[in-house]
């Protein structure tokens, strides 16, 4: 074996004598890797966690910057369809482990939860890292071994993972089954770069390209406009085609953002991708009919100016007011303006990037992973979270997802080793 490839001189903790219990090497310490190897613990197998990253859950610690939206309380039927046309491999997954599973868990480790009006479930600490905290600890006294500082490398001809470190090369023994949950491919500089799907797809595994999702959208904004840039869209619906989604955006220097923009990233971006464009309407008050709009502000005082009017009339910002302008300028006819206001036209002429993206769509296709998981071009090898070909908008969903594919997984190898029953 030349220098570079030697095995490491400690011993890993997956190399094992046959009295001892089976196993697992879990890649990846985002949530979906942490999950999946909790449940294999708990059922008495020997987990180690690789992590590329010096520390885990990287992302999942930006995502709770602005408090750690862990899933959503709306119905589980409403709540699945979320997932579009993911819906029908994910659903039984999400259903053995659904939102009050997630919440239950959470509280299990010492983090009260709350439901905000909106119905998103937080912790009340409002951050991630107290339950990151408590987790690490939870996951140390199973015995769950965390190796960090470990780029997966794929497999040596012997079936050895491979490991490159500061130290070089490492190569692990082979476990009796690998969970791979890499992430994919936003944020990069937080962990996931996507770089697996070449060595999967060199591995006879299908992997869908990785696209943006949860991403914001490109518009050419006039210079008057864009100082508006920080500013937010509250109380705001998003019209595109027979979609519609209420919430808030925020205009940014390049475009539009935020969680109404998010929720339609899916077929805004294949229209873009098709058309070079897509054309979004914002209802700037989407809880009244354009009748009473129009009644409001035939009412409103002569002689006031139409900012004014639109202010007074509507309690419009002047970001909203602006948006308007950038339509053309602002029809005099009080009906012709409250349809301006109930649907004013803004083109999307691009797509932030990976770089930027809160969550990205694509991975391993679903017909290369059996009901529990496991990859059918490679035995004993099984993915989880954002690997898989799925996406869903901010509020909870993409959570769920990860927590509900990693404990599937996790009860696929329990099931094919032939583990003690979990704890939970």
């Amino acid at each position: 074996m030349p220098p570079e490839m030697q095995v490491d001189a400690r011993e890993s903790s997956l190399t094992h004598a046959s009295t001892q219990p089976p196993r697992v090497a879990v890649i990846g310490a985002g949530p979906a890797g942490l999950f999946a190897a909790e449940r294999l613990a708990e059922a008495g197998l020997g987990v180690e966690i690789f992590e590329r990253m010096p520390s885990v859950a990287r992302k999942f610690l930006m995502a709770g910057r602005g408090g750690l939206n862990l899933t959503h309380s709306e119905p589980l039927e409403r709540f699945l369809a979320r997932y579009g046309a993911a819906r029908a491999r994910l659903e039984p997954m999400i259903r053995a482990f659904p939102p009050e599973a997630l919440v239950a868990w959470a509280e299990g480790l010492g983090q009260a939860m709350f439901t905000g009006s909106s119905g998103r479930v937080f912790p009340r600490a409002m951050k991630a890292s107290p339950l990151l905290r408590a987790w690490m600890a939870r996951l140390g006294a199973l015995g769950v071994r965390l190796s960090v500082g470990h780029t997966w490398q794929g497999w040596d001809e012997e079936g050895a993972l491979r490991f490159a470190t500061a130290g070089g090369e490492r190569l692990v023994a082979r476990p009796d089954a690998v969970v791979l949950a890499l992430g994919g491919a936003s944020w990069p500089r937080l962990g996931s770069d996507g770089a697996w799907s070449e060595r999967l797809r060199a591995r006879g595994v299908a992997v869908t390209a990785l696209r943006a999702a949860n991403a914001g959208f490109d518009v050419r904004w006039s210079a008057a406009f864009a100082r508006f840039a920080g500013e937010p869209l509250k109380g705001i619906a998003i019209r595109f085609g027979e979609a519609v989604q209420r919430g808030e955006a925020m205009v940014t220097r390049y475009g539009l953002e935020g969680g109404a923009v998010y929720a339609l990233s899916a077929p805004l971006r294949e229209a873009i991708a098709l058309d070079g464009a897509a054309r979004i309407a914002v209802d700037l008050r989407p809880e009244m009919s354009e009748a009473d709009v129009a009644a409001r502000l035939a009412r409103a005082a002569a002689g006031q100016s139409q900012t004014n009017q639109l202010r007074r009339a509507l309690k419009l910002s002047p970001a909203a007011v602006n948006l308007m302008r950038e339509a053309g300028p602002l029809p005099r006819e009080a009906a012709a303006l409250a349809a301006r206001v109930k649907g004013v036209p803004v083109t999307l002429s691009g797509m932030q990037g990976l770089e930027r993206a809160i969550s990205s769509a694509g991975g391993i296709a679903w017909d290369a992973v059996d009901a529990g998981l496991q990859l059918s071009a490679l035995p004993g090898v099984y993915a989880a979270g954002e690997m898989l070909d799925w996406e869903a908008p901010t509020g909870g969903y993409l959570l769920q997802g990860c927590f509900a594919t990693g404990d599937a997984a996790a009860a696929a190898i329990i099931t094919a080793l032939g583990a003690g029953p979990r704890t939970r």
